[in-house]
């Protein structure tokens, strides 16, 4: 096929890929305090996995806020075109 279009493979080989080490990590702690809070509300402490349940709230927004930051350094628009 003779197209003059690039092939997605094309594209996605010049685009460069960016990883910031903290990111999977907040990933791993949003999970395992996530995990905790719902084992403390089965075993009854509700007053314990609500904290936790708030921890987790504040750890994926930084997380999340992670991966965005890691975005517009490496000055790529996650949300299109400048």
């Amino acid at each position: 096929m003779g197209s003059s279009e690039p092939s997605l493979e094309d594209l996605l080989q010049d685009k460069k890929r960016v990883r910031n080490p903290f990111v999977p990590v907040g990933a791993l702690i949003t999970a395992g305090v996530l995990t905790a809070g719902l084992i403390s509300f089965r075993q009854g402490n509700s007053r314990l996995g609500q904290k936790l349940m708030r921890a987790r709230v504040v750890v994926q927004g930084a997380t999340v806020a992670l991966m965005v930051g890691t975005a517009y350094y490496y000055e790529q628009n996650p949300w299109g075109s400048r």
